[in-house]
């Protein structure tokens, strides 16, 4: 009987560039090594207040220079890009309607979340509009109503709050943060060095 490997963990904020690139490459990559992978987006908000940080576009002289490498990064990587003309923005609704999708069909909740990169990324739609979330949800099959009311319950928003308090416990500290076999990598650019621990290289 062949062992089960574990899951890679991928937390991400749905504003977060690097975060989009890398969903657009991480079922793929996990799936070659007969990996699945485990979505978890969290609040970049709640995480920066906890490490200090700020988003990268705000920094004084980096935030010139990540806006560069957000397009870059896109063009190296193959995936479409378009800057969003609303910079960051909040994501809670989008990351409590994943959860409560997520309990209910996980192939539809994945679907949903590449869908939402997709709208901010490359459709510059904003996703912190209640409606574009619900639309978005609708367009990949799910009940909007349930939606709409599921998003707004104090049972989805706790979840939310545990699922940010738990990665922080686990040591997340941006996006995208991924999880192999224990081991963290951090960013859209570890992707090489994480295949190659998939592979079982030495480095």
């Amino acid at each position: 009987m062949s062992e089960t490997k574990a899951a890679l963990e991928f937390y991400f904020d749905f504003s977060s560039p690097y975060g989009y690139l890398a969903a657009e490459r991480i079922d793929e990559l996990a799936a070659k090594y007969g990996r699945k992978v485990k979505w978890r987006p969290v609040l970049l908000g709640v995480i920066f207040k906890a490490t200090g940080a700020a988003p990268l576009t705000t920094v004084p002289l980096k935030g010139e220079y990540s806006k560069l490498d957000f397009a870059r990064s896109a063009r190296f990587m193959g995936v479409p890009y378009n800057p969003p003309s609303r910079f960051p923005l909040p994501t809670q609704m989008a990351a409590r309607a994943y959860y409560w999708l997520h309990d209910r069909d996980c192939a539809q909740a994945r679907a949903f979340a590449k869908a939402v990169y997709r709208a901010l990324f490359v459709e510059d739609r904003d996703v912190s509009d209640p409606e574009v979330v619900l639309a978005i949800a609708a367009a990949v099959g799910a009940d909007r109503a349930a939606v709409a009311e599921a998003v707004e319950s104090p049972e989805i928003k706790e979840r939310l709050k545990a699922e940010v308090a738990a990665a922080l416990e686990k040591g997340v500290f941006g996006s995208p943060f991924i999880v192999c076999d224990g081991e963290p990598f951090m960013g859209a650019d570890r992707l090489p060095q994480l295949e190659a621990r998939l592979a079982g290289r030495e480095f």
